[in-house]
């Protein structure tokens, strides 16, 4: 009884935390969305140079597409001409950040955590679409529909029917960012938030000091569990928190906030097939070695400081959070219990889109 008292109380805090800066960065994400249109990040990512790679990645860092979302886009922009290096950048850096998640870190773990994680983003995107420019595969294939719909159902697919277009812009922004991205995100936020709850009440003490005297066992232990896991940018946070708050270094957690968003089976997949083989090597190779020497950095920058006072998780918490928290789950259980009564419907174009 005692156990789940405490895990109810981490749950709370963790909720409180993070709801505040998820819905307004929702909100945002949603006028983006609506005067950013897809159309435009694919048009101006064609030629293989470091201009092109960097454009690609500054394109997807604000963008709040997960690590299944982003395939679609990305196989867009290959078909319509984009570079290896370009699509490889927007790969990578979208699913890591996103103004939701941007956000969200900053209210959980500070400006120096989040500047950091957004910076790093940027460097491993661009460091891998150079080196696919050089040395990726020059010969790819044509995606099908079916490898660009191929996130597995409840995965967070960021498409809209053509007749959201036609709304009024506000009214648009609104029903994208509340109704189709949190949709999206619902089932990997919930998991995410029951996880980080747990982690932060269940891991034993001994086992804590154990991986903070011994960091490259945690490294290890992240980069095995994020890179195969899919779990989207802002879903990642709680689980970094419930990390740092069972006493994991914030190098560690860093490495699953980079790697986990940046890569699951699915993405893995589409890239050996969109984009080569040797491409692939240089897409998991960049993320897994920038996350762990980033994450080293990471331990250096906090060295001597206690990692449980960087999660900002007041105990108090105020009538703003409060009022969030409560909104936020109402949006994540509706849509949770709708997904598993309902299924999606296709559009038109065949892209994912959910009624």
């Amino acid at each position: 009884m005692e156990f789940i008292s405490e895990f109810l109380r981490a749950l709370l805090e963790l909720s409180n935390a993070m709801a505040p800066y998820i819905l307004f960065g929702l909100l945002f994400a949603g006028i983006l969305h609506v005067f950013v249109p897809e159309s435009i990040v694919k048009k101006h990512l064609g030629k293989d140079s470091i201009w092109s790679v960097i454009k690609a990645t500054l394109f997807g860092i604000p963008l709040p597409v997960c690590s299944c979302g982003v395939i679609p886009l990305a196989a867009g922009m290959k078909k319509s001409g984009a570079s290896s290096g370009s699509t490889l950048a927007f790969l990578i850096s979208t699913p890591i950040t996103g103004i939701d998640s941007i956000l969200a870190t900053y209210g959980i773990f500070g400006w120096v955590f989040t500047l950091y994680r957004v910076v790093t983003s940027m460097i491993i995107s661009i460091i891998a679409g150079v080196l696919a420019n050089f040395y990726g595969d020059k010969e790819k294939e044509i995606l099908t529909q079916e490898d660009v719909s191929s996130c597995e159902s409840g995965s967070c697919c960021s498409s809209t029917c053509e007749s959201e277009v036609k709304k009024s812009k506000i009214k648009a922004a609104l029903s994208y960012a509340f109704g189709t991205l949190l949709e999206d995100i619902a089932s990997p936020l919930l998991f995410g938030l029951l996880l980080g709850a747990l982690i932060t009440v269940s891991i034993p003490e001994n086992l804590s000091n154990i991986l903070l005297s011994y960091s490259w066992l945690s490294y290890i232990i992240v980069i095995m569990i994020a890179v195969p896991m899919y779990v989207c940018a802002t879903a990642s946070l709680p689980i970094a928190a419930g990390l740092i708050l069972a006493g994991v270094s914030p190098g560690a957690a860093f490495v699953f906030l980079s790697a986990g968003p940046a890569t699951n089976t699915v993405t893995i997949g589409v890239v050996k097939k969109m984009l080569g083989s040797r491409t692939l090597i240089i897409y998991l190779g960049t993320i897994i070695v920038g996350s762990i020497l980033f994450g080293l950095g990471l331990d250096w920058i906090f060295e001597g400081v206690d990692v449980k006072e960087l999660v900002h998780m007041d105990e108090e918490a105020g009538i703003l959070a409060w009022l969030s928290s409560t909104v936020l789950w109402v949006f994540v259980l509706y849509y949770v219990i709708k997904a598993s009564f309902f299924t999606k419907k296709e559009c038109s174009d065949g892209s994912c889109c959910s009624h």
